[in-house]
């Protein structure tokens, strides 16, 4: 290791005594504001010795703003500007850089060149923030992450990105302190790097005949040929030393043993049927696997060999997630490989062929990482855990002593919504938004500090069903990866979250200059649901002035003479609340819509027996009597999501209420493993003690409602109801995701 000393000297300088606000992101561990400023010269010396990539990175940034001049270390006394040495013992600080601004000097001390450029970045968003007043207040930094995983994804096998789109994707990293990158590059949809002992993965697997569009649940596609797409391996090469050079790793995905669909296309023989088959044109989960045979291993290995070669990262991602098994199930050659190494079943033979890999890849000196499915069976020896379907994953890898990177869906899938689905583009799913990204902790409470040591970090996915070009891309990572860069270094403050915003909203200058595509999510009006004197009342609240918002009642567009918003509006009947944030009379924000469908059971106390998944759980159990009825297109904040669990939720209307009619949604798309309920029943009772059922509805009626379900009870006069919505169960043979859990997802209960 070496430490850097840099000092940056100005031409022509003054003293100045002021306070600033500093708005950098991630905010740094340490921060103190001393007398003075920075002027900001028309040229600035830069010590020959620095290190030649990171400091023309930093030339480049500001090449616009600024000149730049080697000095000589003769006659303006850059002694010593680079140190080399370590004292042993002081490996941990890799990543540490001290930032010292003098009304004279700025001085940059680090140990690792990699620490040199992490100090780069936060003195380029002091430039960029004061390059107008040229005044850079005069303070002292010392600054280190806590997590060495600060990770983020990219999707390029359902719509793909040129290798300069993923250099701008790097740059994005860079800039807010990101380490990782998660390439996704082979699934159903297509394969998307060159393997050279095997030409059909990008002749044929790389291309598909069409793509869905639209909502899921319309099943519609636009019938034109994608691909083919994929990346060469001298692509690859330039890709990896483009990161390398910004400091940043780039960790490859191969899937397996699932989302093989278009691997099956090229080499059929792979699969455990003889096919045919073809790349996804849907989106979702897929019956058709590797099958765990010699060739197959074979196969995997010589591209692993490949893969391998390109990327120098320790760990290489072998997938593992949403492997369904079906065809194990029905295969001989699986079954025998069951009895033989005497495993329990097909979650065992997943295991074996996790651990198969895992051998294969440690051999090579380097190790695996896969999303938490890898769990099933047991994990394999010397493997790292991906945390997405929630923290359940992570939690049970760091108390087995294994590492884990922490990406639950609730928090880091920037795939989700993150504003109103009214106003925001088409998305996957879900309810993510800025605020709920900086509030989230890697570190689960259930681990003790010495199991808290093997979580790595955390990572943010984008999966690109939805996303069909760069500039989406740009709209849903921005500005949530400022939140989840914060969160990464460990100065997050959930509790200070304005103060963030405001940081964030500064932030946008150097986006726009940039002509970066992000989404203004925030400053749009945004509403929420909450108990009120008579039922529900809805909050309504925005980044800027909330004197700003007006609204209507009667589904017209407000206009700066709407009604001012002061308090939550009481809703006690159904109607349309659209609200807008306006500055000096004119429209500054997108027009939020939202409809209510006010019933008896609106608003009252509801209790529920199973939590949903931490995915679908945005407001809780009020999210069933807030007056909101789901969008089947959107699953959206409207929407509860339970994994392999029935819906059972008590409401208590507070005193004997009369009621003819109990209302709810369910949902299926059977691609995304949701299907409709299996039955229900209406309970009602007096005492919430003893219960009786006035109701039930089973399967065959349920579908012909297609999950619409209306049903009349007859009279009744009552404290309590009960609603029990039973689960599909294990999604049968033939459908994606077969032998797995099924969703079940529910909307409002409503009572007339």
């Amino acid at each position: 290791m070496q430490r850097f000393f840099l000092t940056i000297l100005i031409l022509t300088s003054h003293m100045f005594f002021a306070q600033s606000t500093l708005n950098l992101i991630p905010r740094p561990q340490k921060v103190e504001m001393v007398k003075g400023e920075f002027t900001i010269p028309e040229t600035l010396l830069l010590s020959g010795d620095l290190p030649k990539a990171e400091t023309d990175y930093f030339k480049k940034r500001l090449n616009a703003q600024l000149k730049f001049q080697y000095a000589q270390k003769e006659g303006i006394h850059l002694k010593n500007s680079i140190i080399p040495g370590l004292p042993k013992g002081d490996g941990q600080k890799k990543e540490y850089y001290s930032l010292e601004i003098s009304p004279k000097q700025i001085h940059i001390k680090s140990y690792t060149r990699q620490g040199y450029f992490l100090a780069l970045q936060t003195l380029i968003q002091l430039f960029e923030e004061h390059k107008t007043d040229k005044k850079i207040p005069a303070l002292k930094i010392e600054d280190q992450p806590k997590f060495v995983w600060r990770g983020m994804h990219l999707d390029v096998c359902r719509h793909f990105f040129t290798v300069d789109e993923v250099k701008q994707y790097i740059d994005y990293l860079a800039m807010y302190k990101m380490n990782t990158f998660h390439w996704h590059l082979t699934d159903d949809q297509g394969w998307r790097i060159e393997i050279k002992k095997y030409p059909k993965l990008t002749q044929v697997g790389s291309k598909r005949k069409e793509s869905m569009v639209g909502a899921y649940v319309d099943n519609q596609f636009d019938g034109k040929p994608y691909g083919p797409y994929f990346y060469t391996q001298e692509q690859i090469k330039d890709v990896v030393k483009y990161a390398q050079e910004r400091h940043i790793t780039v960790v490859p995905e191969i899937e397996m043993p699932g989302h093989a669909l278009a691997a099956l296309t090229a080499y059929p023989e792979l699969a455990c049927t003889k096919g045919p088959f073809e790349p996804a044109t849907k989106w979702g989960v897929f019956d058709d696997v590797f099958c765990p045979k010699d060739e197959t291993f074979t196969f995997l290995q010589n591209v692993l060999d490949e893969v391998i070669q390109l990327f120098p990262s320790q760990y290489i991602h072998i997938g593992g997630d949403e492997c369904p098994k079906t065809r194990w199930k029905e295969c001989a050659h699986c079954q025998e490989l069951i009895k033989k190494n005497n495993l329990k079943d097909e979650h065992g033979l997943q295991s074996y062929f996790i651990q198969r890999i895992e051998k294969y890849v440690n051999s090579k000196g380097r190790k695996i990482i896969g999303w938490d499915e890898i769990l099933e069976g047991g994990l394999a020896p010397n493997a790292a855990v991906m945390s997405w379907t929630g923290i359940k994953g992570g939690i049970e890898a760091a108390k087995a002593k294994h590492f884990a990177v922490m990406t639950p869906g609730s928090y880091c899938y920037f795939d989700h919504y993150q504003g109103d689905p009214q106003t925001e583009p088409n998305a996957f799913g879900g309810y993510t938004p800025l605020d709920k990204v900086y509030s989230y902790n890697p570190i689960p409470e259930e681990l003790n500090a010495e199991q808290a040591k093997y979580i790595l970090g955390v990572q943010a996915n984008l999966w690109t069903e939805y996303i069909t070009d760069f500039k989406q891309v740009q709209y849903m990572i921005f500005p949530r990866l400022m939140a989840l860069s914060e969160v990464a270094w460990g100065t997050s403050d959930p509790k200070n979250y304005k103060e963030f915003e405001n940081r964030v909203i500064n932030q946008f200058k150097m986006l726009d200059k940039m002509k970066v595509n992000y989404a203004k999510s925030i400053y749009n009006v945004s509403g929420k649901v909450i108990p009120g004197n008579n039922g529900i009342a809805y909050e309504l609240s925005t980044s800027q002035d909330p004197k700003g918002i007006r609204y209507t009642l009667d589904g017209t567009e407000p206009t700066a003479n709407s009604s001012v918003y002061q308090n939550p509006v009481s809703v006690s009947k159904s109607l349309m609340i659209k609200s807008a944030y306006f500055e000096d009379g004119q429209l500054k924000s997108a027009v939020s819509s939202q409809e209510f469908s006010i019933s008896k059971a609106t608003g009252k106390n509801i209790t529920l027996e199973q939590q949903p998944s931490e995915n679908y759980s945005f407001g809780g159990a009020f999210t069933l009597v807030d007056g909101i009825i789901g969008n089947q297109k959107q699953l959206g904040k409207t929407w509860l999501g339970f994994q392999g669990k029935d819906v059972v939720a008590t409401i208590d209307f507070g005193q004997k209420t009369t009621f003819t009619e109990v209302y709810f949604n369910t949902l299926e798309n059977k691609g995304s493993w949701i299907h409709l309920a299996k039955s229900a029943q209406i309970f009602v009772s007096d005492d919430n003690k003893n219960f009786k059922m006035i109701k039930e509805i089973g399967k065959e009626d349920i579908q012909k409602t297609k999950g619409k379900i209306r049903l009349s009870v007859g009279n009744q006069n009552t404290k309590y109801i009960k609603i029990r919505i039973e689960n599909a169960g294990i999604i049968p043979a033939g459908n994606p995701g077969a032998d797995s859990k099924a969703w079940l997802f529910v909307d409002e209960i409503g009572v007339n």
